[in-house]
């Protein structure tokens, strides 16, 4: 399976328990060493089109939960600097609202405009499910509302089917991937899965702490082997840090 790298925030908070919060000082490092190497961010469904033609070897998936409007106002203009798009998995039941399934800290959800907004800079929207629960503690019921209804939320707002879709907490079971599939999603992602498929894609959680070397070594790429001991030249703000 392709390499697809996970995101949630870019933005700079004062406490940060889970490790969900990159820097953008970090984030344009992080970005500026996959172009080092060789590798294009870009969505997901543009990289698994690629694949399928036996195409896209230099490109490398770049998705972020949850939909924060940072996704907007910070990640955005670092990922057009540098030629990458991205996918981002919304709430399709909390434009505008709040990441309240977390203690802290507290951030941003994108509103209906900020989604539509996002697509038209060319980044892949994708669906979360509508209100981040765990799908597999779901009836039958709940998971057709969660899965399906947020699918037909987002086709409104974007004016057409979502193709992706993120399991919130990587949470995916029989069931809960038998409904994604059956609701027409043509992709799946989830975190760690013992067999990854189209609807159960295999991600690498990013964090603050990812610096350059540690970064490549979650793709399977060595850092000094590529580079040499001293590694690529990196512009001077994609060094600090």
């Amino acid at each position: 399976m392709p390499p697809i790298l996970m995101y949630h925030s870019i933005a700079r908070v004062d406490n940060d328990p889970n490790a969900l919060c990159v820097p953008p000082e970090r984030f344009a490092q992080q970005l500026a060493t996959l172009k080092a190497v060789g590798l294009r961010g870009v969505g997901v469904s543009e990289l698994l089109r690629a694949r399928r033609r036996g195409q896209g070897r230099n490109m490398v998936g770049l998705t972020f939960d949850d939909g924060y409007t940072d996704f907007l106002t910070d990640a955005c203009p670092l990922l057009e600097a540098h030629g990458f798009t991205a996918t981002v998995y919304v709430l399709s039941g909390r434009p505008g609202g709040t990441n309240a399934w977390d203690p802290e800290p507290e951030l941003d959800l994108l509103s209906t405009e900020q989604i539509r907004q996002v697509a038209e800079r060319d980044m892949e929207v994708g669906s979360h499910g509508r209100l981040h629960q765990r799908l597999t503690e779901l009836s039958p019921a709940e998971l057709e509302t969660e899965i399906a209804g947020s699918r037909d939320e987002l086709a409104a707002v974007l004016g057409h089917t979502p193709a992706g879709f993120a399991y919130p907490y990587g949470a995916v079971d029989a069931a809960v991937y038998q409904a994604t599939a059956a609701a027409g999603y043509v992709h799946a992602c989830a975190v760690k899965v013992a067999t990854p498929s189209t609807h159960a894609l295999r991600r690498f959680f990013v964090g603050p702490a990812d610096h350059p070397a540690r970064l490549l070594l979650k793709l399977g790429l060595d850092w000094a082997n590529v580079y040499g001991r001293e590694g690529p030249r990196l512009p001077a703000a994609a060094e600090a840090g």
